[in-house]
């Protein structure tokens, strides 16, 4: 495997990864086998990463708590992944992913219950903008956090959810129309 240059961990924000950092003493190692110098670099790896994971997954998911869930699951399957190139590209893939099947065991659960209950308690929301996106279907909520938040380009977007620039074009573009007809 060939080591990699540098690593931005999503939006840029925690800062880069060396090479060297990644692939500990060995040289040749993977982040996430088991000897020693790996596990710290797979420590340094979750501290650059995780802050924007977390804000990443919080704005697809809408909960603070399953953002928190939907990282550490995706931690899990990258430790278990036979072979990374792109760490960062991984995880990122892996939380959009988690919190699409998320929002797919919500919905069969929505869909089973009877009756459902108010919360007793409701968060306080950012603001109006906030309520209309999380109102959006995922895929679309996906590719406004994306396109917007974490500002990838379209090519970058539909390597993240798996489809073509056309698809993140028109998505977008229905999800702002959304937006704007709800906002009036």
């Amino acid at each position: 495997m060939e080591p990699m240059s540098d690593l931005w961990c999503l939006d840029g924000m925690s800062g880069v990864v060396s090479a060297a950092s990644l692939t500990g003493a060995g040289g040749g190692a993977r982040v996430g086998s088991t000897s020693t110098a790996d596990a710290e670099s797979l420590d340094e790896l979750y501290r650059r990463c995780r802050p924007g994971l977390l804000r990443l997954a919080h704005l697809l998911t809408g909960s603070a708590t399953a953002a928190e869930d939907v990282v550490h699951d995706a931690f899990i399957g990258f430790v278990r992944a036979k072979s990374v190139n792109d760490p960062a590209a991984y995880l990122r893939r892996s939380v959009v992913n988690l919190s699409t099947n998320m929002h797919r065991r919500t919905r069969r659960e929505r869909l089973h219950l009877a009756s459902a209950t108010e919360p007793v308690v409701e968060p306080a929301e950012v603001d109006e903008t906030w309520q209309l996106v999380r109102a959006l279907p995922p895929r679309q909520r996906a590719v406004l956090v994306l396109r917007f938040y974490l500002d990838l380009s379209e090519a970058e977007t539909a390597q993240v959810l798996g489809c073509r620039p056309g698809t993140v074009k028109s998505t977008s573009s229905r999800a702002l129309a959304k937006l704007k007809e709800n906002m009036s």
